[in-house]
């Protein structure tokens, strides 16, 4: 009996993970990707260089220890916003790296 009872639960978990599944992932939006190629990557800094005025004030709210004469300095240079994250708030450069990647996928998303 106990067997019997497995059986059609599975049966009926199997009938039903379709269903979750499908309505899962028609609600939820599709997850951006982990890494960007070097391609994306360059058009998105290319992007931020040519809007610098307008991203700054974005990068500002997102690293709010960063000074106006950093972001100055900055210039949409890559290279320089990790380097003044790990200055400014005294992390190891691969961690102000990780926060501008993810800063990145959020930024190449919009």
């Amino acid at each position: 009996m106990r067997s019997i009872s497995i059986a059609i639960l599975a049966a009926g978990a199997v009938a039903i993970l379709p269903l979750a599944t499908s309505a899962q992932t028609s609600s939820q939006p599709t997850p951006a990707p982990t890494t960007m190629s070097k391609e994306d990557l360059h058009t998105t800094w290319e992007k931020i260089k040519g809007a610098w005025t307008q991203t700054k004030g974005v990068v500002k709210e997102r690293w709010g220890k960063l000074t106006d004469d950093d972001l100055l300095e900055i210039q949409g240079r890559r290279e320089k916003l990790v380097g003044k994250i790990q200055t400014r708030y005294g992390i190891s450069h691969e961690e102000a790296e990780s926060q501008v990647g993810g800063w990145e996928q959020k930024y190449h998303s919009m």
